[in-house]
């Protein structure tokens, strides 16, 4: 396993769709691209399976998968480059670092798809729809671009509707069953490795969709964890 590894860390230091820790890509994706189109980002991607769904459904805007494990995304990255998609990139590099790539409002919306709960209390602020990243990602996303979280996770779910009431926050959709919906639209219908594993075990898909289009102060911070404290201690996930 460890050679198979070694291989495919190599193999996407040559791919023309894969950018491992770039330097001064601020304000060039769309040159990087080569067009003018909205980007859209699946942060911890994965395999990418979110990033080539939207890359096949919408052809003509720009998709980044970004993931820090290389052995991933090398397989999101080769069926982008056997399927021919050019509007499919990824980005290798820790999601805390994310605004370094990106000029203020460069990124149109961003996908959070089933990204590590992070269950334990003391791993608060390592979910990835913590004010800590909210903050990082309002640095580069349009004032009106959504982010987007779908898990099989109830305690990421009920966290994070803690955290767009707390803020304040545009709360645009919201469902604790995705797949009982009638008229689901047809991104939440694309399913990623994870979720057909159901790790959770609830047997249910959570979404959210929300801006970050308010102020989110740090000193609020202190409140969220106790507000969260007194969820999970008193059993409420």
């Amino acid at each position: 396993m460890a050679q198979k590894k070694l291989q495919r860390f190599e193999e996407i230091r040559h791919f023309k769709n894969v950018l491992q820790y770039p330097e001064n890509m601020a304000g060039n994706w769309h040159q990087f691209f080569n067009n003018k189109e909205p980007i859209t980002l699946e942060l911890a991607c994965g395999k990418g399976e979110y990033t080539l769904g939207l890359g096949r459904m919408y052809p003509h805007r720009n998709f980044l998968g970004v993931d820090i494990k290389g052995n991933r995304i090398w397989r999101g990255a080769k069926t982008a480059l056997e399927e021919h998609l050019q509007n499919v990139a990824f980005l290798r590099t820790q999601i805390d670092r994310i605004h370094t790539y990106f000029q203020p409002g460069e990124v149109d919306e961003i996908w959070l798809t089933f990204p590590d709960p992070q269950l334990r209390t003391s791993r608060l602020r390592k979910r990835l729809t913590h004010p800590k990243f909210l903050r990082l990602y309002q640095q580069i996303i349009k004032a009106d671009g959504c982010i987007h979280l779908k898990t099989d996770s109830p305690a990421l779910y009920t966290f994070t509707k803690e955290i767009i009431h707390i803020f304040r926050l545009p709360l645009l959709q919201e469902t604790n069953d995705l797949y009982a919906q009638t008229d689901m639209d047809a991104t939440l219908k694309i399913k990623t490795h994870y979720e057909q594993l159901d790790i959770a075990g609830s047997q249910k898909i959570f979404y959210l969709k929300f801006l970050i289009n308010k102020p989110l102060p740090p000193a609020w911070d202190d409140e969220v964890k106790r507000q969260i404290q007194l969820i999970e201690h008193g059993g409420k996930y």
